[in-house]
């Protein structure tokens, strides 16, 4: 099953979904990478701070609309920030 936040307040519910289900995201990398916290983060897009650990972890696909917050938030398209298959490391340059 895959997790989605429902309410103001991000809380976690369940939602039917099997393995081939994953998104895969950049979420942590992209807000270390500017410095942003997970609660700033969380605080930006109006949810709780745990929901960040959620999605950066895989634990759950977020809804369209906070996918979209998401990307608008690092100001990159949403297919930077997620997809269907896992993402290449980035090697240090």
């Amino acid at each position: 099953m895959s997790e989605e936040p429902t309410g103001r307040r991000g809380r976690v519910t369940a939602v039917p979904g099997g393995a081939g289900e994953a998104v895969h995201n950049r979420i942590a990398m992209l807000r270390v990478e500017r410095g942003v916290s997970r609660r700033e983060f969380a605080e930006a897009l109006g949810v709780h701070y745990q929901t960040v650990g959620y999605l950066e972890r895989g634990e759950y696909s977020p809804s369209l609309h906070l996918a979209l917050r998401i990307a608008a938030y690092f100001e990159v398209p949403v297919e930077f920030v997620f997809g269907l298959e896992p993402f290449s490391r980035i090697a240090p340059s």
